[in-house]
């Protein structure tokens, strides 16, 4: 074929009604023409087929048309069975325009339930199977019968227990509904009922603590009383429906403590809600299993065979006392200046942990295949090698003058990074790896660190071989049989026999600081070996200080290891805040992430949730697929609607990531498998953001070209084309999968102007109208991450009974308040860009800001010049509202300093739970969050290892200084504006 561009790309982005000729080869050996449009489904071209075929020869030998499906090549050159043929030719995306039709084969369903996960997940599940990895294929069957499993448990329920599944409660914090209910304990709450099949509606009188069962017992009776009904009905049968959402009120809870209500409360609007009998709700469950009962019914026909016994181990891995090695062989694919000479460093980790000496490979010259066939020998003998023992791998080059290789000191100037690799010194099954590996690496990034190997990085290989350096060593065969890590037993036998220690008094006081210290990063050696000393002390005493007894323990000898496995099978439960941190990736050891999951099972389904965005992160710092946090991920996911639902959405959204993709795809795969039923509303939505993503790319285009009156207008008419109405119509909302959005009102539909042209989409329900943005090419991971820091803040003032966000009676007492928690919230995340067109304020006076584009104290600066000189944003014209425009308020004025102090304390309080959520971020990669040094802001700004009374004093300057040098703040705005002004 000649060079040049081939495909169909174009023609599918145009979709619309165009028409595309297409070529179609029957089973029979007849070939077909003839045009369809870019918007006919799969099935709507069966019955052209069909049509077309009659007056062809052999029609007769064709069979019914539900016994053949259409074959193709895709975008990505691969051959693909079309299912499910309610998918548009302009979805399909064919590279050419060529059908071929074939007889089905195996189960329908299955085929079609496996199509429709690979289209989802963005990963096929071929793409799987070629992996022919042995652990890939346990996982898979592991996984996919325990989310069946758990699928079938769920459907078995009652239909009221099964609701807490598909429809889990939205609750305010208990305190601050107290509080509340407290100040409006003697007013009643108007209530707007109806039920479902009847437009007629009922007003009903509510106090604000009663149960939803007195209110539906108040709906039966009304109903009884105006249609005279003779027939007695329990109130039991019923649920109650927020109109318009797939949200429900139901359980022990009081009414004001449902969020719905609650703001509808405090905003002084009236509730409107619907009577479900159960009858419905039963219906909607039994279409639900009855999907799930098909997919099961096709599997059991073809269960797998059960997977082999691990083979036993014949000597003791702690009886082999010679050094560990392994032998680099050869690279490939190595790009490099020839000027330089080629260099292997190794190392062996645990965690953060160095094992031992880094081992550093003879210089070779620079060419595509370098031959190395050495030795590598490390500092540690076999016997004392961790489980979770990591080789890490670095590729470089020595410019050739130079000659030296890296020592313990920052790596020279002349040390170029070409590429590292991480793989594990033990195998999924607990043996001893032996034999030859190919290692295909990933690209270096040189930092400032001056850092070759990278422990934190990803264990599994670079996906893309061909573009990228290859590394083969072999692992040696130290015995003429396999050796495995020994088993729990043996460590719990050895780690019995710990020795019993006596303290002075001095060392209780010297233990009691250490573990006192929160801002700690290293310790002294003296540190060490006390805690080590006095372990059972701190297991018995100080158990919340596991962390730092998990840091200091020495991984690199086994007895050591043995004694700290034997404590936790004894250690206390910690709560789970403090739990968190033992995901880092500096606690690998299999029984300690299996102690910290035992921790998290505590975590309500809401603290779950909030939560849910480090918990994915952290995935990634896991070296085997199946792993304790991904089966507890999975089974949560499968309890509650909700939380399955942002699951899929944090994985969904780094498929693209090739070092994730393989352990993503195959969690997604394993949460699809449970909830059969979700995928049909998961593709909708994923269909919608796909029409989203076009459009807006359509935008960013057609305002390059045209004026913004031109493109909006073009932007209309392509949203009211038939693909995109029905793609972004009757949707569930990605981001709140209680709401559908229902009727695109393409009228109203316009485009922001901002850099990346964000859609403004708006919405019409049955009951009110809503909008969304979309925004498409940046990485907003960082603003998400603030947003849930604030969102955590506003749980715990509540908890404590400070509401600092709520609307009040008035919108100067609501801006005073939320004032204070901007203050506050911005202070101690360290946000910048803090600009009049980041700050903005609703018509209620609730004061708020957007864009997070930088936190953690990184200020912008101009020519050097940092913009961002004060604390957080106070100027007098936000004084001047506090004060309702009276300078001589100071009562109102030193209110609003009291709510800023009380905010700052109830967060101090909870610093340690911040800071571990930030730690636990730096797997995602962010530019201002991928150390711990980035943390040390958040540290400073908390005050922690401060006392309370140190912490408020400094709080206080802070205030103060933001106070006195407003007028800095009102320069860099007025610079913000000029600069805007003049682009």
């Amino acid at each position: 074929m000649p060079p040049g561009v081939y495909g169909m790309q174009d023609v599918w982005e145009r979709e619309g009604w165009q028409q595309v000729n297409m070529e179609f080869l029957l089973p029979t050996g007849i070939y077909l023409n003839f045009p369809v449009t870019c918007s006919d489904t799969i099935s709507t071209i069966k019955k052209m087929v069909w049509k077309n075929a009659r007056n062809e020869p052999l029609f007769s030998a064709l069979s019914d048309p539900d016994a053949y499906v259409f074959t193709c090549i895709n975008m990505t050159a691969e051959r693909e069975e079309l299912e499910d043929e309610q998918r548009r030719m302009c979805d399909v995306r064919l590279f050419l325009p060529i059908l071929r039709l074939v007889a089905r084969e195996g189960d329908r369903v299955e085929k079609l339930i496996t199509t429709q996960i690979s289209l989802l997940i963005g990963k096929g599940h071929h793409e799987f199977d070629s992996q022919k990895n042995h652990e890939v294929n346990e996982f898979r069957t592991k996984m996919r019968t325990f989310c069946e499993e758990r699928a079938q448990v769920c459907q078995m329920l009652p239909w009221d227990q099964w609701m807490e599944y598909n429809f889990p409660c939205d609750l305010e914090p208990c305190s601050v509904v107290a509080q509340s209910g407290k100040s409006c304990s003697d007013k009643k709450i108007f209530v707007n009922v109806k039920f479902e099949g009847s437009e007629e509606t009922f007003v009903l009188q509510q106090g604000p603590q009663d149960l939803p069962m007195f209110l539906k017992r108040n709906a039966l009776r009304k109903k009884s009383t105006v249609f005279r009904s003779a027939k007695q009905e329990k109130p039991e049968d019923y649920a109650l429906q927020i109109n318009g959402r797939w949200e429900f009120i139901y359980g022990k809870y009081p009414l004001c403590q449902f969020k719905y209500i609650f703001t509808c409360l405090h905003g002084g609007i009236t509730p409107h809600l619907t009577m479900v009998h159960h009858s419905v709700i039963i219906k909607y469950q039994e279409e639900q299993g009855g999907l799930s009962n098909q997919v099961s019914r096709s599997r059991a026909q073809s269960k797998p065979p059960p997977l082999p016994l691990k083979r036993q181990n014949t000597s003791s891995l702690w009886s082999i006392h010679e050094p560990f090695y392994i032998y680099l062989l050869q690279g490939s694919r190595v790009n490099a200046d020839e000027g330089m000479k080629l260099v292997v460093q190794a190392g062996l980790f645990h965690g953060s942990e160095l094992l031992c000496k880094v081992v550093t490979s003879n210089e070779v010259s620079v060419c595509s295949e370098p031959v190395w066939d050495q030795k590598l020998e490390f500092d540690i003998s076999v016997s004392d090698l961790p489980r979770m023992s990591r080789l890490c791998i670095a590729l470089y080059g020595v410019i050739e003058k130079t000659k030296k290789r890296p020592t313990k000191k920052k790596n020279k100037s002349s040390d170029c990074p070409l590429a590292w690799v991480n793989t594990m010194v033990f195998d999924y099954k607990d043996q001893l790896k032996t034999g030859e590996f190919s290692l295909s690496t990933w690209p270096s990034v040189p930092d400032d660190k001056g850092d070759l190997l990278n422990p934190m990085g990803t264990v599994e290989k670079n996906p893309n071989i061909d573009s990228t350096a290859g590394l083969l060593i072999r692992f040696p065969n130290i015995r003429p049989h396999p050796l495995y890590y020994p088993p729990i037993e043996k460590l719990n036998e050895l780690g019995m026999n710990g020795e019993k220690t006596v303290a002075t008094k001095e060392e209780h006081l010297k233990l009691r600081e250490i573990v006192d210290n929160k801002n700690y990063t290293e310790f002294f050696e003296d540190e060490k070996e006390l805690l080590w000393k006095l372990r059972e002390e701190v297991r018995q005493r100080y158990p919340e200080s596991l962390p730092k007894l998990l840091l200091i323990t020495k991984w690199n000898k086994h007895e050591d290891v043995a004694q700290m496995v034997g404590l936790l099978r004894k250690w206390p439960e910690l709560p789970a805040i403090h739990a968190l941190e033992l995901l880092d990736y500096s606690f690998p050891d299999p029984h300690a992430r299996s102690f910290t999951i035992r921790c998290l099972r505590k975590l309500r389904d809401d603290e779950l949730f909030q939560y849910l965005l480090q918990l994915v992160q952290v995935l990634k710092y896991e070296s085997y697929l199946d792993c304790d946090l991904t089966c507890f991920l999975l089974e949560r996911a499968l309890a509650n609607k909700k939380i399955g639902h942002f699951l899929f959405w944090h994985l969904r959204s780094e498929m693209h990531v090739s070092s994730v993709s393989l352990r993503f795809g195959l969690i997604l795969e394993a949460f699809c498998r449970g909830s059969i039923f979700h995928i049909k509303n998961l593709m909708k939505q994923n269909e919608a953001l796909n029409k989203m993503k076009a459009l807006n790319d359509f935008v960013k285009s057609g305002s390059q070209k045209a004026t913004r009156i031109q493109t909006t207008e073009d932007m209309k008419v392509c949203i009211k084309q038939d693909t995109y109405m029905e793609a972004l119509s009757d949707v569930v909302s990605p981001l709140n999968p209680s709401i559908v959005l229902c009727e695109l009102c393409a009228d109203k539909c316009k485009f922001m102007d901002s850099k990346m042209k964000p859609l403004w989409l708006m919405y019409k329900n049955k009951y009110d109208t809503l909008g969304i943005i979309f925004k498409n090419g940046d990485d907003l991971r960082q603003d998400m991450l603030t947003l849930q820091m604030i969102q955590l803040m506003d749980v715990l003032w509540k908890t404590e009974g400070l509401d600092l966000r709520d609307k009040l009676d008035q919108a100067i007492e609501e801006f005073t308040l939320s004032c204070a928690g901007y203050c506050v919230a911005t202070y101690v995340l360290g946000i910048g860009d803090r600009h009049s067109d980041n700050i903005m304020i609703r018509e209620t006076g609730q004061l708020f800001h957007i864009d997070f584009g930088h936190f953690l104290g990184n200020f912008k600066s101009k020519f050097g010049i940092n913009r961002e000189r004060v604390p957080f944003i106070l100027t007098y014209d936000f004084v001047h509202v506090i004060q309702e425009g009276r300078t001589n308020n100071s009562e109102k004025f030193e209110r609003f300093r009291e709510c800023c102090e009380q905010a700052y304390k109830i967060l101090c309080r909870n610093g340690t739970l911040f800071v571990n959520l930030f730690a636990l971020m730096k797997a995602a990669g962010l530019p201002e969050l991928s150390s711990s040094k980035d943390i040390q802001y958040l540290k400073d700004s908390l005050a922690l290892g401060k006392s309370e009374e140190e912490a408020l004093k400094n709080f206080k300057v802070k205030f103060n200084e933001a106070l006195r040098e407003s007028w800095k703040t009102k320069v860099n705005w007025m610079m913000h504006t000029f600069a805007k002004d003049n682009r």
